[in-house]
Order: C-alpha cells, then structure tokens, then sequence
C-alpha cells in the first residue's frame, strides 16, 4: 500500500512536470524552464553596496548631481563592482552610465528624478525609432552590462512635464514636427546585454518612451508600476516598454498606463531594413498575469519593426486600453509578425484587434515601390472584453493578413461586433460570441 501511494505520487509529480516541460511557443517551439523562473534577485548577492549619501550626494531635488551620483557608479565599477543604492529621499541628475558589474538599487522612498533641463543629457550614439544614431541618452544608461540589474521599492521619475509641454507647442506651430524634433531623453535605456532583470520599481513621468531594451538576451520585467498620464498633460511617446531586437523576454506581474503603447515590439525601419546589421527581430516574449490601464494599444508590432514571432499574451487584463492588439503596418518597411497568442484575456478596451496602414513620417528613400508586409498565425483564445468595436481592420494592398483563429471569445461590442471573415486568408471561428450571438464561419 505504501508503495502505492509512492508510485502514484510520483506519477503525479511525472504529470505536472510533463506539462510544464511541453508548453510551447506558438511556433511549436519549447518554451525553457527559464520563463517559470519570476523570482527577484537577492541584492545582497551582488556585492558591495555604495549608499550614494555616504559620497557626498545629498537628499534636494532642486540641485543636479550627474556627476556625483556617476563617480559612485565609477567608484564601483573600479573596485570590482557593486550596487548603486538610492536611499529615501530625492535626488536630481541627468543621464548616468553603468558599467558592467553595477547595479542600482532605489530603496522605499528612494527616487532618482530627471532634470527637466536637456542639457544635463548626454548626447551620444544610440537608438531611436529604430535607426542607430545620435540622440540624447536616458537618464539611466546601460551598455554591454551582462547581468545588470535594478531593484528595489523606489521610483525612477522622469520629471517629464515641461518636455511633454514644449512638445505640444512645437506640434501645434509645426504639425509635422516629429516625435523626436522635440529633444527628450528617455527613462532607462539597456543596450547589448543578457540576463537583465528590472524588478520592484516603479517608473513614471517618462519625457520619452519610459524603457527602452536594445538587443538585450534574457530579459525579466517583474512586478513593475509603470505610469505616464493622458491628462491635464498628454505625456506623447511615453512607451511603458519598447522591446527592440530582443530574445527572451519575461514581463510579468506589472502594471503598465501610459500615454501611447504599453508594449510595442521594435527592431528597424526603411526599406532596406531587413538587411541592416543594426535591426533584427524580437522573438521568445511572454507578458502574463500583467494590468493594463489607459493606453494606445496594449501589445503593438511596430511601429519600426521587421519581424516579431513567439509572442505570447496570456492572463491578464485591460481597463481603458483603445486598443489590445495593434498591428502597424508601415508601406516604407518590409514586415512580418507571426505566432502571436493572446489568450485568457478580460477586461474592456475601444478596439480589439486593430490593423491598418500606418504612415506616419514614412520614408521610402527614393524607392517607387511600397513594401508588402505580412501577418499570420494570430491567435485570440478564451477572451471576454467589453469594447467599442471588435474588428477594427482596414483591407489593404499593402498587406497580406492570413491563418488567424478566434477561439472562446464572448464580446460585446458597443459600436461594432461584425468581424470582416474575407480580410484575413484561412480565417478559424470557434465558439465566438458578439453581443450574445454565435458568430457563423462564412
């Protein structure tokens, strides 16, 4: 009997195993045990730790301390490595840089807090809206910094109100004005690194897209406040996460409200994009057991990206979101987003799925031809949202849409449920509802 019970418990054990190790990306690919792993780093595992208060940084948020606050992080960096705490209090600067081996730890009532005044931000080689070049540098910088981290209870506040305000002004004079012909800097900036973890924080007020992740390997977004608001002062292009080139990546556990996408999947633009050594795809992503409040769209391929694949959206819901799935499809760049899944998701939204041309400041560089882009393999599983209007996609040359699959949906849909079935090739419809009534295959 008693073996029994030893066999069977096993077997259960086999079984729960079994089912963790066959979940798999939308492509059929495994997903690794490394996704399942979402707990927070240990920051007294990373070394010593250099409270900026103890070198002469002070607690005052009218006075810039760039370069103090960057002599304890160099400081660190010399002596082998370490954590940069912000302890509670306010302390002003502008764009700092982490060495390899630095860390930065914002204690509870800890913020860094960004001048208000561009010329305390560096100008050095970057990337923005998918091209390299040189732009202003965030307020937090990290490059080849393997392993980097930021934790804590503490804030990263972007101060962005006079830059949100100028923008609107040179908008208003110059509508054509671009989002960066306003000089912003962004919140935290992490370029050509792996095994990063942002934990704990909360970030806000961002002048400029709020994270920003370039060609970044194993990247783990847990348990973070990310805010930007839509009034009195739009905050425009306050990104809460901008994932651009990058290979795996967990967010989870985080609440994003911001004034344009939550999440948007960068990687390079232009009509030659596809062969710039400087692009490339983001592919492996899960965003789970995430709260979306206000926001342009929840999940958005583009606008200046090439190929997105291995996208998972599960568990998590919306509240205010115009849109949940955005796909922008430029007519200058060659485009692919594919194996895309949301599934479990509920809440409310104005639209959700949206596709449509997207055009603006597109550039064909000299070339007559627009450039096709694809999206295929989109799925939408055991979904129930309140929304505006539930296919919200325009038919276009431009692109081609194909093999997408409702399943288990129960919608209602204050200003449009029809669901345009000859836009998309190879179009499945199982168990979907709008407005209380069964949606027919056709």
């Amino acid at each position: 009997m008693k073996n029994s019970i030893v066999y069977l418990l096993a077997y259960l054990c086999m079984g729960v195993f079994s089912a963790k190790a066959q979940q798999k990306f939308p492509n059929g690919e495994l997903i690794s045990s490394w996704f399942s792993d979402a707990k927070l780093v240990d920051v007294n595992s990373l070394g010593k730790k250099y409270k900026i208060t103890d070198y002469g940084v002070i607690s005052d948020s009218t006075v810039i301390q760039t370069k103090k606050i960057q002599e304890v992080i160099d400081k660190a960096y010399q002596d082998g490595g370490g954590v940069i705490v912000v302890p509670k209090g306010v302390y002003l600067s502008g764009s700092l840089f982490f060495k390899p081996k630095t860390h930065l730890h914002l204690e509870e009532g800890g913020v860094l807090k960004g001048s208000d005044d561009i010329s305390n931000f560096d100008l050095v080689m970057t990337r923005m809206e998918g091209q390299t070049l040189k732009y202003f540098a965030a307020l937090v910088n990290a490059d080849e910094v393997d392993g980097f981290t930021v934790t804590g209870k503490g804030m990263l506040d972007g101060n962005g109100l006079r830059y949100w305000k100028a923008f609107w002004l040179r908008r208003a004079f110059n509508p054509n004005c671009t989002n960066m012909d306003e000089m912003r800097p962004r919140l935290l900036y992490v370029s050509n690194s792996k095994d990063v973890h942002i934990s704990g924080i909360k970030l806000r007020n961002s002048p400029f897209w709020t994270t920003h992740f370039y060609k970044v390997e194993n990247l783990k977004l847990l348990n973070l406040h990310i805010t930007a608001p839509k009034e009195p002062v739009k905050a425009p292009s306050s990104d809460a996460v901008d994932l651009d080139v990058c290979k795996n990546v967990l967010i989870k556990n985080c609440y994003l409200s911001v004034n344009d996408d939550a999440i948007a999947l960068k990687g390079g633009k232009g009509p030659k994009a596809d062969v710039d050594p400087n692009n490339g795809p983001n592919s492996n992503i899960i965003i789970e057991n995430c709260s979306f409040g206000f926001c342009h769209s929840a999940l958005t391929c583009g606008s200046e990206s090439i190929l997105s694949f291995n996208v998972i959206f599960r568990n998590n819901t919306v509240d205010q979101a115009q849109k949940v799935l955005q796909l922008k499809m430029r007519p200058d760049t060659p485009q692919e987003y594919k194996f895309i899944t949301l599934e479990n998701v509920k809440g409310n939204a104005k639209s959700v799925l949206f596709i449509k041309p997207w055009t603006q400041f597109f550039d064909l560089k000299g070339e007559k031809d627009i450039k096709m882009s694809y999206a295929k393999n989109i799925i939408f599983k055991n979904v129930d949202l309140q929304c505006d209007i539930l296919f919200d996609v325009i038919n276009s040359p431009q692109y081609k849409l194909s093999d997408f699959s409702f399943i288990n949906m129960n919608v209602k849909a204050s200003r449009s449920g029809d669901i345009k079935q000859s836009y998309i090739e190879n179009f499945q419809l199982e168990n979907v509802v709008v407005d209380g009534k069964k949606v027919v295959k056709q």
